[in-house]
């Protein structure tokens, strides 16, 4: 794992570890509910002009009583996939197995039934090593030009999520009958979805694909069984009309054109997100996705936001997205989309009010991954790629946060920043913010074994390095796929759980 571990990673871990009464009160941050949510393709350098700027008030009243760390990194390779896996396992690319979208396993057999986007199908073997790509986005739907996925299972229209994957474009694991690999149980390491729902929490996430239901992490099963209630509208299905449907900044998606998919559009794209937004505003109302049943609002619930990676990369209908020049102000377009996400935070943040749960909630916004790079001549496409509408992830650099603090009760709410970035500043916090054994410290204020200085107590506010690299070695399963041996032996959530409270 190369020693480092993501920063967002670790104030997940630490925040959701704290989830009362299942766990020690030396993990207690003083929150009953974690949103978690992920801006895709945002940069730290969005955030501050949106701040000078006033175009995003939402963000700047968070940021008020929340916390910024600006010396963060996405994962390596910088994507949806490894990045979101990152966010909910703690683990790299190179521990959770998750490297990108589209791969290639070098003992895993080709799906029974060639994918979507050309994953073709094949033989496999049993017992012995195969060797194929892997796929794990729309193309393994039963049809990926639907909302839903196209599983007849979802009988409302904006409705769907991982009933809509179809076995039979998976890739298959010859150590285990040649069955299919769902993608919960492709990533090697489990998550904190994992640890709070064994631990009784309840769980919720939307995401852009149905496949993302692997923040479940492994199962053994067909089911991503570790989150209660999972939504993908999936974002590259066809735009049908949404009726009804009006997003956070006054668009009305009834009335959006239809052409193409959801990511060809600006406004488009703002109603598929507004979707997921919908389900985030019923989760915090104690209903389901789609409003249709009451339930406990989640101990850990969220969603992502693709406005603003699509926004860094769309041209059309004679609009341009990205920016304008290398101090990253937005063209017009992008910037509505900005907009459009911190309207629909503030959506959030004001139906956690009314619900009265507000000051029991820490909200982490963060950024899977950034995505076009802000100065445009810093694109280099590759040949014969078409130009601007091929421009690559933006692989962003920096250094490690290990220590994550956490705000006192008298700071409501608790907010963690994390956007793509690389200033390699020594971040300070006024004292004032923290007390003394919760403040944020440099690697010179650890002794050698990772430990703060001084006696610990039971408020500390920051997970230790060493500590989280423990839990993290402990359930990975970096072996995975080897042998039906390594498979068997590999632990459980269970045992997750108990070396946490060890």
């Amino acid at each position: 794992m190369s020693g480092k571990l993501s920063p967002t990673v670790l104030a997940l871990t630490f925040i959701l570890l704290a989830a009362p009464p299942a766990l020690p009160d030396r993990f207690d941050h003083g929150g009953r509910h974690v949103l978690l949510i992920s801006i895709d393709g945002m940069h730290a350098l969005d955030y501050e002009n949106c701040l000078g700027a006033n175009t995003c008030p939402n963000l700047k009243g968070l940021g008020k009583t929340g916390v910024n760390f600006t010396r963060t990194s996405t994962s390596r390779p910088s994507d949806s996939f490894p990045g979101l896996m990152a966010i909910v396992t703690g683990g790299t690319p190179k521990t959770v197995g998750a490297w990108y979208d589209v791969a290639y396993d070098r003992v895993l057999a080709p799906p029974i039934n060639t994918t979507g986007n050309g994953v073709l199908g094949g033989t496999c073997t049993p017992g012995q090593v195969n060797g194929t790509r892997t796929e794990y986005e729309e193309g393994v739907d039963i049809d990926q030009s639907k909302l839903t996925g196209g599983s007849p299972l979802y009988t409302n229209p904006i409705d769907g999520g991982f009933l809509s994957i179809d076995p039979s474009k998976l890739p298959r694991d010859p150590y285990n009958g040649c069955k299919p690999v769902y993608p919960w149980n492709f990533i090697r390491a489990n998550t904190i979805y994992g640890v709070i729902h064994e631990a009784g929490g309840y769980t919720a996430w939307a995401d852009k694909h149905a496949v993302y239901a692997a923040v479940s992490g492994p199962t053994g099963t067909s089911t991503p069984s570790n989150v209660d209630d999972y939504y993908a509208p999936d974002v590259n299905s066809d735009v049908v009309p949404l009726p009804g449907i009006t997003t956070a900044s006054g668009v009305n998606c009834a009335t959006i054109p239809i052409n193409g998919a959801w990511t060809d559009g600006f406004d488009s794209v703002k109603c598929n997100d507004q979707l997921k937004v919908n389900a985030v505003l019923n989760w915090i109302s104690g209903k389901t996705h789609l409003g249709e049943s009451n339930t406990r609002v989640p101990v850990i619930f969220g969603m992502n936001f693709q406005a603003v990676s699509v926004g860094q990369k769309l041209i059309a209908g004679g609009m341009k997205g990205g920016y304008t020049d290398a101090a990253g102000t937005p063209t017009p377009a992008m910037l509505a989309e900005i907009e459009y996400v911190d309207a629909a935070i503030g959506q959030m943040v004001t139906a956690l009010s009314k619900a009265d749960l507000l000051d029991s909630t820490t909200l982490i916004i963060t950024a899977k991954h950034g995505q076009s790079p802000i100065d445009t001549h810093r694109f280099f496409p590759i040949p014969g790629s078409g130009g601007a509408n091929g421009t690559p992830p933006l692989r962003c650099s920096g250094r490690h946060i290990f220590l994550i603090p956490r705000s006192t009760r008298s700071v409501p709410p608790r907010t963690i920043f994390h956007f793509c970035g690389s200033n390699r500043e020594q971040i300070r916090f006024p004292r004032s913010t923290f007390s003394k054994a919760t403040r944020p410290q440099r690697a010179s204020d650890r002794s050698s074994t990772g430990r703060p200085s001084g006696p610990p107590t039971t408020r500390q506010g920051c997970l230790l390095t060493s500590t989280l690299a423990r839990l993290t070695s402990s359930c990975s399963r970096t072996q995975a796929w080897s042998t039906p041996a390594v498979r068997k032996n590999s632990p459980s959530t269970a045992d997750f759980l108990r070396t946490i409270r060890t």
